[in-house]
């Protein structure tokens, strides 16, 4: 049995490339793909929110199952580092749009 060597993997940054803070992340999902929108959120009065998308990024399903599998493994190894991160129980599933 032959043994297939891995690539040696390149990586490099654009020019455009750029590093953003975001606290919202709408998800939508269809048979093609997933699509992460994400944004700012700001609450400057109490009865409304205002959401700011400035970015959105298509994954394939294949990248978008990886990405969750990375995310878990960080999360766990934030938790074991710094403690458990709670969730607003108020946000409900609103938490991630």
């Amino acid at each position: 049995m032959s043994t297939q060597q891995q690539p040696k993997i390149n990586s490099s940054r654009r020019s455009d490339y750029r590093e953003s803070y975001s606290n919202s992340v709408q998800i939508r999902v269809n048979v093609w793909d997933f699509f992460l929108q994400f944004g700012t959120i700001n609450q400057t009065v109490p009865e409304a929110v205002d959401i700011e998308y400035f970015q959105g990024i298509y994954l394939s399903p294949q990248q978008a199952k990886a990405l969750l599998n990375v995310l878990q493994q960080n999360v766990v190894t934030y938790e074991n580092a710094f403690g458990e991160i709670k969730l607003d129980p108020r946000m409900g599933t609103q938490a991630v749009n």
